[in-house]
């Protein structure tokens, strides 16, 4: 079943705008929305991706099958949501936690603490991972999910990135590259980490992140 497209402009401009009041239609629709998204990540958890039914994460919201599809159109629309919710979840953290710092070494240290400091959410970081390999195993959904999740990854990094710091200020492409490759440890040690944490403890773990967040700043071509 075919899901609805991504629009993350669109909803870049709503997040950058004032919010309306809500009326009471509205403040009921999206509070169920919420209900779905809560529980889904719950039934994600302990079922896997995959494994999770529908009915169940209806069910685990107190509404029906046909409240979820009035919300969702397929599973994948789901995850991609929680995505975006944790995107944006995510961009006004370290934009506050940015606006708080003084100078450009307290931006980049608190930058380095919060990015080892993602290491403790591993189960959301095994979700992600199964959702990709969910992706590549039915081929035909790949290039999509790949694209929506592309498209959901830019929400709110245009207002974080305006206050990152000086030092980090360089061509978009290396940026990406940057981002990438701290991106890819990440999830590498979060699944390492939960899967064998005699070889890879926390500690570990998280000063491995510390290094390669150094490493990748001094890097420059």
């Amino acid at each position: 079943m075919p899901f609805r497209s991504i629009e993350p402009r669109s909803r870049e401009r709503t997040l950058r705008a004032r919010p309306e009041r809500l009326n009471k239609h509205q403040q009921k629709t999206q509070a169920m929305k919420l209900r779905l998204l809560k529980a889904a990540l719950r039934i994600f958890t302990r079922d896997g991706f995959e494994a999770a039914r529908i009915d169940d994460i209806a069910a685990a919201a107190g509404h029906t099958r046909g409240a979820f599809y009035a919300h969702f159109s397929t599973k994948e629309e789901l995850f991609l949501a929680l995505i975006e919710q944790e995107s944006s979840r995510h961009g006004k953290v370290v934009g506050a936690m940015l606006r708080k710092c003084k100078t450009e070494e307290e931006r980049i240290g608190s930058l380095r603490e919060y990015y080892a400091s993602l290491l403790a959410d591993k189960k959301w970081a095994i979700l992600v991972i199964e959702f990709k390999l969910y992706a590549l195993r039915h081929g035909n959904l790949r290039a999509r999910l790949a694209d929506a999740h592309r498209q959901v990854r830019t929400i709110g990094k245009p207002e974080v990135e305006r206050l990152l710091p000086a030092a980090l200020e360089q061509p978009a492409a290396l940026r990406e590259v940057k981002r990438i490759t701290l991106e890819a440890l990440l999830t590498g040690l979060s699944l390492e980490s939960a899967y064998d944490p005699k070889r890879v403890s926390e500690d570990t773990a998280e000063s491995i992140l510390r290094q390669a967040f150094d490493m990748a700043q001094k890097f420059s071509a």
